[in-house]
């Protein structure tokens, strides 16, 4: 393994694949071995990269990993290749640009016309175009403001917002199973508020924190403090993380929110984001809640969030 010098970060932007998971894989399915530094850190080769490529290929089209993680290299090559050709589509080339404006009209085509398997298909191929997290900031991120605005200007119903919460919490669910977070790590608890029925951004929330590695209780839309609290207790959660959409101007949620800190530990971080939160500004910050902007500055606080535990352990 000469030429094995590339180190972890490296390699997660070149596949498309977390650090978080390129560990599970190795760890946990021997994937992969890379080398190891004098100072325990990991470097990847050539061929453990487009090992890494194979494997993300033919996960992200229903195979399960721990079922391909010991095939040879020919034999994900030849899976990867008869994924392609089922899907009907020619790999793309690592230079071309994924077209996220496309697949975001997809999905907001199959939403309207509740086509679920058209949503799906355009899901599959936006997360094998982009990467996990390329789909979750950049297809499914858009798509809740979208969302959101035909819903306000009438376009769209109720059941239409319903559908797609439904299928894309599914499609969320089925792309995590095999990404599943160390018995170690840091618990996330995900949820919206008593009020706030959209669901969509935590739904987003919680596929972002599994994806960097956390475990993630998912506990769905409109709970009452108590309940967010005593779930977070019970599962000894390190941080809550709150989706507020809609509306800016609900009376009941500032008492709501007030209540949750009081009811929590003063260890436990609680963070907030979503179309809303602007409107409640001022009552997060009296609270000492996190103001959470997009998913990409959910990442750096979650990351932000697991350094003193780190630090706490040598």
């Amino acid at each position: 393994m000469a030429d094995a010098c590339h180190p972890i970060q490296l390699v997660a932007r070149l596949t498309g694949l977390s650090a978080h998971v390129l560990r599970i894989w190795e760890q946990r399915y021997r994937a992969v071995e890379p080398r190891r530094t004098s100072s325990n850190r990991r470097l990847y080769s050539q061929r453990d990269i487009e090992r890494l490529n194979l494997l993300r290929d033919v996960t992200r089209a229903g195979h399960s990993i721990g079922q391909v993680a010991q095939l040879p290299a020919d034999k994900l090559r030849q899976l990867a290749a008869e994924s392609s050709r089922t899907q009907g589509r020619a790999a793309r080339s690592v230079n071309e640009p994924p077209a996220t404006g496309s697949f975001l009209d997809e999905c907001v085509a199959a939403i309207k016309s509740l086509e679920a398997p058209a949503l799906d298909d355009a899901l599959k191929r936006a997360a094998t175009a982009l990467g996990t997290m390329g789909l979750l900031q950049r297809v499914l991120a858009p798509l809740t403001q979208t969302l959101g605005d035909l819903w306000r200007d009438g376009t769209f119903t109720a059941a239409h917002e319903h559908f797609a919460s439904a299928a894309i919490r599914v499609f969320l669910g089925n792309s995590a199973k095999p990404f599943g977070a160390m018995d170690n790590a840091p618990v996330l608890v995900v949820a919206t508020p008593a009020g706030q029925v959209h669901e969509l951004g935590a739904l987003l929330v919680g596929a972002t924190a599994a994806n960097l590695g956390w475990q993630v209780t998912y506990l769905g839309a409109s709970l009452p403090a108590a309940e967010i609290a005593g779930a977070a207790r019970q599962r000894r959660a390190r941080a809550i993380a709150l989706s507020l959409v809609y509306s800016e101007d609900d009376p009941q949620l500032e008492g709501e929110l007030k209540r949750l800190r009081e009811a929590l530990p003063a260890e436990v971080a609680l963070l907030v984001g979503g179309r809303a939160m602007p409107a409640y500004r001022a009552a997060l910050e009296n609270l000492g809640a996190v103001r959470i902007e997009n998913l990409a500055h959910l990442g750096l606080t979650l990351d932000g969030l697991r350094r003193p535990a780190k630090k706490a352990k040598r």
